[in-house]
């Protein structure tokens, strides 16, 4: 048993970030290694390649997961973006800027267009660079099909893949430059580094406060970045530059330190092409203690009658 748990603990970033890739949620992620990891335990077959055994594991746990939240996020209130990921355990350097592109919330959501079979093959063959006999056991299927489903899945995702700045020093000097203007309210600055269709969009699943829309161009959205950001520092809510999903972002905090909203950046061409902020308190719960996005809404109201 001490053998299978130190190979378990070894392997464990790879089958996280296997799960996170299918499933998009951090909480549900965690606890499909942790099934895959009771059932390597329980095992009373010699296993030859534990990797084999427990990448297939937790894929096919994925995949049965999937199915059934499928069923939720159809009667999702708003728009539906994965939980936010702070850091990926799985390191290769040298496919590191590859990694951090497919777990960005623009890759997670363009994986959604994907059947569970699809997500899966593509996630462990296009990402991980599995061989299709890999593939086929861990999905149950024979080469041939997977070899179908793969080419299925890569032509979903051509379609619409998204792309980002290839330059990371230009990109977080770009993503400084836009938090610095964001914290000072700095209209022309903001619509300066804003491409010219940008969108912005809030996940608050009907949980939390969000926008009514998704707001779109660098006009608009500049205009109500730059009025609401600075009353939120009034009301001691703080900005925490993090990456999110492998691309510039931050935490918003209350004065207790409570996650108020993660913020997370698309960025090409030097300017900032997409802004998704995750309010929904049940996709915040893993990173501390949540805060209470109601209240923070009616003291942001307060504080902006005040400035008027």
């Amino acid at each position: 048993m001490e053998n299978r748990t130190e190979e378990f603990q070894e392997l464990r970033p790879l089958l996280f970030s296997i799960a996170y890739r299918i499933l998009g949620s951090v909480g549900e992620a965690e606890d499909a290694v942790q099934e895959a990891w009771l059932r390597f335990a329980a095992s009373p077959a010699e296993i030859r390649s534990p990797k084999a055994f427990l990448s297939a594991t937790v894929t096919r746990i994925s995949i049965d997961v999937l199915r059934s939240a499928r069923v939720r996020r159809e009667e999702y209130v708003g728009p539906w973006f994965p939980e936010p990921l702070l850091a990926d355990p799985y390191e290769d350097p040298v496919r590191s800027a590859e990694l951090a592109d497919s777990v960005s919330m623009a890759a997670l959501l363009l994986l959604e267009r994907l059947s569970p079979l699809e997500r899966a093959v593509f996630v462990l063959r296009e990402v991980f660079d599995f061989g299709f006999p890999e593939v086929a056991a861990a999905v149950g299927r024979s080469e041939a099909a997977c070899r179908q489903l793969a080419v299925r899945a890569r032509r979903h995702m051509s379609e619409g893949r998204p792309r980002f700045e290839a330059d990371r020093r230009g990109r977080d000097e770009l993503a400084a430059r836009f938090f610095d203007a964001l914290q000072e309210g700095d209209l022309a600055g903001l619509q300066d580094l804003l491409a010219a269709d940008v969108s912005l969009v809030g996940d608050g699943g009907g949980k939390a406060p969000q926008l009514a829309r998704t707001i779109l161009g660098a006009r608009h959205v500049a205009r109500l970045l730059a009025a609401v950001f600075p009353v939120l520092a009034r009301i001691e809510v703080t900005c925490e530059r993090h990456e999110v999903n492998g691309q510039p972002g931050a935490i918003f905090r209350d004065r207790h330190g409570k996650v108020l909203q993660t913020f997370s950046l698309d960025i090409l061409d030097g300017r900032v092409q997409a802004i998704r902020l995750v309010l929904n308190p049940d996709k915040l719960g893993h990173m501390g203690p949540v805060a209470d996005a109601w209240s923070i809404s009616e003291e942001l109201k307060q504080a902006r009658r005040e400035v008027d």
